[in-house]
C-alpha cells in the first residue's frame, strides 16, 4: 500500500491513520469538510495532502489532480450524537455519501474500499461480537451503518473493488470526541470536579488508537473481500478499573461517584470484540495496554486545556 484517499480523517481514527501512514512512508489526501477548524489537527507532512470537500458534495469532486490511490478509507459520517442518530433524512444521506465514497474510490482506481461501520448495528447485544453475530440495530444510526456497508458492498461489487466493512467498538485516544465516558471523565478530573458514574461493573473492550490505525492499515492490505471485520481490543475488564486508572493518573486522590448514576433499562453489561478472525487474516495484534494509552490521551488533553485555558 503506497498511496491512500480517506474521508473524515480528523476524528481520533482518522488522525492515528495519519500519522501510522507516515510511518510507513504511505502518502495520503486527506478529504476534509471546508472550512472545520479540526483540519489544523491533521500532521504537516509531504505524504499528506488535504483536500477540502465535503460528503455531499464527493461526487462532483475534481479527481485530476489526485494520483491513482490503493485504498479509500471512508470514515466521514454527519449526525452521529445525540437526537441526530435518530434523524432518519440525515442517516439515509449517510447511506448516499457512502455510495459515493465507493464510486470515488473507483474514480481513484482504488483496489480496496475500507468502510467504518459500528457496534450500533448489532443493536444491543451481550458476549463476544463478531461478524457472525446477528444484527439487529435499535437506532436509526446503527441502521444506516448496517445499510451502507451492505449498499457499499454492492456497489463495490459492480466496480470490481475489494470491499471491506469494520464494526468499530470503543476507541480512545487523542482527537477524540469530547462527548465520550473517557474524555468527559478527564475533563472533569482536570477541572477538580467529582465525576458522576454507575457503579462501573460493566465488562467493556477498550482499544487505543493508534492500534486502532494499526488495524485498518492491516485491512486495507490483508483484509478478505466481503468480509465485516469487529475492530477492538479482545479484551474485557470493568469499567471501573478503566475509570480508576484515570483517575490515578491524574490525581490519585480525587473522589469517584461511583453508582450516582443509575443503570439504564436496557443496559449492556458484557460487550467484547472478537477479534479472532481479523488477526488470523491480517495478522492484527493490539500493541498498546490501556495505561500507556490513556496516559498519552491524558497528555494530549492536558496540551488542549491549557491552550484553551491561555485562550
Amino acid at each position: 500500500m503506497n498511496r491512500i484517499a480517506v474521508t473524515g480523517p480528523t476524528g481520533a481514527i482518522g488522525i492515528a491513520l495519519i500519522q501510522e501512514c507516515i510511518k510507513n512512508k504511505i502518502e495520503v489526501y486527506a478529504i476534509c469538510r471546508p472550512g472545520s477548524a479540526r483540519t489544523a489537527r491533521i500532521p504537516r507532512n509531504d505524504l499528506v495532502h488535504i483536500i477540502e470537500c465535503s460528503l455531499d458534495k464527493l461526487e462532483q469532486l475534481d479527481t485530476a489532480d489526485i494520483p491513482v490511490c490503493d485504498v479509500f478509507y471512508h470514515f466521514g459520517w454527519a449526525a452521529t450524537i445525540g437526537d441526530a442518530r435518530n434523524d432518519t433524512r440525515l442517516q439515509t444521506d449517510n447511506i448516499r455519501y457512502t455510495i459515493d465514497a465507493v464510486q470515488l474510490a473507483g474514480k481513484l482506481g482504488c483496489e480496496a474500499f475500507v468502510g467504518s461501520g459500528s457496534q450500533a448495528e448489532y443493536g444491543r447485544v451481550e458476549g463476544d461480537l463478531s461478524a457472525a453475530t446477528p444484527a439487529f440495530p435499535e437506532n436509526g444510526y446503527g441502521i444506516a451503518k448496517l445499510c451502507a456497508g451492505q449498499m457499499s458492498r454492492i456497489e463495490c461489487e459492480k466496480l470490481g473493488i475489494r470491499h471491506v466493512w469494520t464494526r468499530i467498538l470503543s476507541v480512545y485516544g487523542p482527537c477524540d470526541s469530547d462527548k465520550t465516558m473517557v474524555t468527559t471523565t478527564i475533563r472533569k478530573l482536570f477541572a477538580g470536579e467529582k465525576p458522576a458514574l454507575t457503579a462501573g461493573e460493566q465488562q467493556w473492550d477498550y482499544l487505543y488508537s493508534a492500534d486502532a490505525a494499526r488495524a485498518m492499515i492491516a485491512i486495507g492490505e490483508k483484509g478478505h473481500n466481503g468480509k465485516v471485520y469487529c475492530i477492538g481490543g479482545g479484551k474485557a475488564h470493568p469499567l471501573k478499573e478503566y475509570i480508576m486508572e484515570i483517575r490515578d493518573q491524574i490525581d490519585p486522590d480525587a473522589e469517584l461517584g461511583f453508582g450516582e448514576i443509575p443503570y439504564g433499562a436496557k443496559q449492556v453489561m458484557y460487550l467484547c470484540a472478537d477479534i479472532s478472525e481479523l488477526t488470523q487474516d491480517t495478522g492484527f495484534q493490539p500493541q498498546t495496554d490501556f495505561k500507556s494509552g490513556i496516559a498519552e490521551t491524558i497528555q494530549w488533553m492536558r496540551s488542549e486545556w491549557r491552550q484553551h485555558e491561555n485562550n
